[in-house]
């Protein structure tokens, strides 16, 4: 894995259907997307490449426009310890902000990815000025607590099948993932990285929920067919 963002590129301002498509941008008004959206960019951040690191000043949210990125830490050992995977759409950091302290985790970009960022002055600025807004952070805070509570939990499963379900199923949380379709782009690889497992693993276990009815895997994309019987597989599986 790359150490560097030397191969980033910073783009100017940030498309205006871009910004409309967020998912917070429906709980705040045309005139306060407008003035947040000018003092924002983009930036296409390669696969391998950091988006942010361990010790960070907290300086921008940051939006998944298109692409994947890993929230990491690495431990004493040298190991590395994954807490979540974003995906297209998804947003991150807002914790930081709020508590203004340097960021406690890397951000990787698992594929070339572009990003969003808004400055820490603009997202203060929606916090003072939008109730709605705050209720969509109060939202996400919440739908991200219960994702990490809910992978440290299917992590300690025997089940390498649920392990892959649990983690398919949170890039579907209608909180985090509004607008998410039924098929995502997804490799073996990536679907490793969701549920900290090997790409044989993931490969196993994809074959296995495809058998099941619940999913269709191509190469390099993953179809859904039924989310609710995705989000409670482990449960189910505990009862045969």
């Amino acid at each position: 894995m790359s150490r560097t963002t030397a191969s980033d590129k910073v783009l100017s301002g940030l498309r205006v259907r871009d910004a409309a498509r967020f998912a917070w941008a429906k709980y705040i008004t045309p005139d306060q997307l407008q003035r947040v959206r000018r003092g924002m960019s983009e930036r296409l951040v390669r696969k391998g490449s950091f988006v942010c690191r361990v010790g960070g000043p907290p300086d921008n949210w940051y939006g998944v426009l298109d692409g994947l990125v890993k929230m990491s830490i690495a431990t004493p050992d040298g190991s590395e310890v994954i807490f979540l995977v974003v995906s297209t759409g998804g947003w991150f950091g807002e914790g930081t902000l709020l508590k203004k302290e340097q960021r406690r985790y890397d951000i990787v970009a698992l594929r070339d990815t572009r990003i969003a960022l808004m400055p820490r002055s603009n997202f203060i600025w929606l916090v003072e000025n939008s109730a709605s807004f705050d209720r969509f952070l109060l939202d996400q805070l919440n739908a991200r607590l219960g994702q990490v509570l809910g992978s440290v939990a299917y992590g300690r499963s025997q089940s390498t099948i649920a392990r892959v379900a649990h983690s398919l199923a949170t890039l579907f949380h209608p909180d985090l993932y509004p607008n998410a379709s039924r098929t995502i782009q997804l490799s073996q690889e990536e679907v490793g990285h969701l549920a900290g497992i090997s790409r044989q693993r993931a490969n196993e276990a994809l074959r296995a929920l495809e058998r099941e009815g619940l999913i269709v895997a191509s190469y390099g994309n993953v179809t859904v067919l039924d989310i609710t019987s995705l989000q409670n597989y482990s449960s189910a599986q505990r009862r045969r």
